[in-house]
């Protein structure tokens, strides 16, 4: 079955870097496009990145463009998301996405916490 698994999350300084990293199985990883939400307190959840299963197309919430960048490394099955620059408003918890033949499968995310 599809297992997203999501790390890298923690407190940071604005100013500062985090990269997040999630794991996949149970699919073949470099067939499908995987992308990054995240859900602040009392917030919906939002498409903060995406990036396509050769890893040739990106695409950024505007937020986030120029601070955050997507990659992935289909030999380790793996998606990341380096994030510098962080400010207060990146507090959220972190999840990776992957739809699968109509349906998202969820990692269970990962809390970023931006505070001095």
């Amino acid at each position: 079955q599809v297992q997203l698994v999501e790390s890298g999350g923690g407190l940071v300084q604005p100013g500062g870097s985090l990269r997040l990293s999630c794991t996949a199985s149970g699919f073949i990883f470099s067939a499908y496009t995987m992308s990054w939400f995240r859900q602040a307190p009392g917030k919906e959840r939002d498409l903060v990145a995406g990036i396509s299963g050769t890893g040739g197309i990106t695409n950024y919430a505007d937020s986030v463009k120029g601070r955050f960048t997507i990659s992935r490394d289909n030999a380790k099955n793996t998606v990341y998301l380096q994030m510098n620059s962080l400010e207060p408003e990146d507090t959220a918890v972190y999840f990776c996405r992957v739809r699968k033949l109509g349906t998202d499968y969820w990692g269970k995310g990962t809390l970023v916490t931006v505070s001095s």
